[in-house]
């Protein structure tokens, strides 16, 4: 790839000026608990309080906004789980151009509901977005729709470009940005923005790009030289699970960005409560996984950072299991099963126990029938608060030393 072929920062800047009535510049938070973990000023780029909740409406609406006359008036087609489908529908609204959204079944009803209300006609089919991708691609052959991919096309990394300059406007001292990966659009024009801003003014930046590890297709792809599709396995962090990065965003990535790196699940789940309790903000997972790079020790020293919160579309009864995940993953919320003799005072004798160590109990069950219990015998399954991994460990160790032997129960 030439260096031509990059998108220029004046591309970017003038889709910046044409997306000043619908893109908010969004906040920018520091972060002292971040800092604290990384050793050197963190900031917060809160994209989670975008238009829609998250970055895919700069993408979408300078996208739309380069449509001819001609294919306004066919409309326009995409597929997308949520955050895409929200952006295209809005932009498509306030240009008054008929869309067509295809989601997966399965999709979060608070992002199919917002969707629908951004007046697109949805169709519900296929268990994948990339059946919905599939679906889209034949409905704008049938029809002559314009199909709005969600990442791969010159003109949504621009949009997203947009957001590095606010970066840079916002942080002149940013030495690192951490950014998502899924297709790659965004992190392809925030490098290009954040680069090309940066070195205007005499400084360079690193570029960072943080993929769940169950669907890390940009290192296997950047090792090869080209896009690679790979099996991905299930990951909450369902914004980026992607398995093959865009052919136009791959070439930017290849050229731009410094580093990938990968985080599990249980990382992105610490992330999540860490920026709920430390940050007061909710954050959905494919929007954490910078946070959870910092907190993982996967992110290197090199100055300013600022981790890009890339969206805030997170269902309620998904937050309530990645908050227990994200509890148990930090050694705060333990589940221990301890088989005991059927004789008085043993859960009594057990809850003192706990007590000693100084952990509490929230929840107690007491059972005589499970699958090679003795008659005389029964299970305690405790559900315990603790402070941490080492106040877990020490609850465990107390209830050992007492003769009992406790067995965690995995989330």
């Amino acid at each position: 790839m030439t260096r031509d072929a990059i998108p220029a920062l004046e591309e970017i800047e003038q889709a910046a000026r044409g997306l000043a009535d619908v893109v908010m510049h969004s906040p920018m938070l520091p972060s002292r608990a971040l800092s604290e973990a990384l050793g050197s000023p963190v900031l917060l780029k809160m994209e989670n309080l975008q238009r829609t909740g998250s970055f895919k409406i700069r993408g979408a609406a300078h996208r739309l906004s380069r449509l001819t006359a001609e294919e306004r008036a066919r409309g326009v087609v995409a597929a997308s789980a949520g955050n895409h489908a929200q952006g295209v529908a809005l932009a498509a609204q306030a240009l008054g151009i008929p869309a067509t959204i295809f989601m997966p079944i399965g999709v979060p009803v608070p992002k199919l509901l917002a969707t629908r209300g951004y007046g697109a006609e949805v169709v519900l089919e296929g268990e994948t977005v990339a059946t919905s991708l599939r679906l889209a691609d034949e409905f704008a052959e049938r029809t002559g729709a314009v199909l709005i991919h969600p990442f791969d096309h010159r003109d949504i990394v621009i949009g997203q470009g947009t957001l590095g300059l606010e970066i840079v406007d916002d942080v002149p001292d940013v030495d690192t940005v951490l950014i998502g990966i899924g297709g790659g659009g965004l992190i392809a024009g925030v490098a290009t923005a954040v680069k090309a801003a940066a070195a205007a003014r005499g400084r360079e930046v690193r570029i960072v790009g943080v993929q769940a590890e169950n669907a890390a297709a940009m290192p296997v792809s950047l090792a090869a030289g080209h896009p690679v599709e790979i099996t991905t396995q299930p990951t909450i962090a369902d914004g980026i699970l992607v398995a093959q990065p865009g052919g136009v965003p791959f070439e930017i990535v290849q050229e731009l960005v410094d580093e990938v790196i990968t985080v599990t699940d249980d990382d992105i789940a610490r992330a999540i409560l860490v920026l709920l309790e430390q940050a007061k903000v909710v954050v959905e997972p494919a929007g954490a996984v910078g946070t959870a790079a910092i907190l993982a020790g996967k992110v290197s020293d090199t100055g300013t950072t600022v981790s890009v919160l890339s969206g805030g579309n997170i269902d309620p009864l998904l937050l309530q299991r990645v908050v227990s995940h994200g509890l148990a993953a930090s050694g705060r919320y333990l589940t221990i099963r301890i088989p005991l003799p059927d004789r008085p005072g043993q859960l009594a004798r057990v809850s003192a126990l706990i007590s000693q160590a100084g952990a509490n109990v929230i929840e107690a069950m007491h059972t005589r029938h499970g699958h090679g219990l003795q008659i005389s015998d029964v299970i305690l399954e405790l559900s315990v608060e603790t402070r941490g991994v080492e106040h877990s460990e020490l609850t465990l160790q107390t209830l050992r030393d007492a003769g009992f032997e406790p067995v965690v129960v995995p989330d």
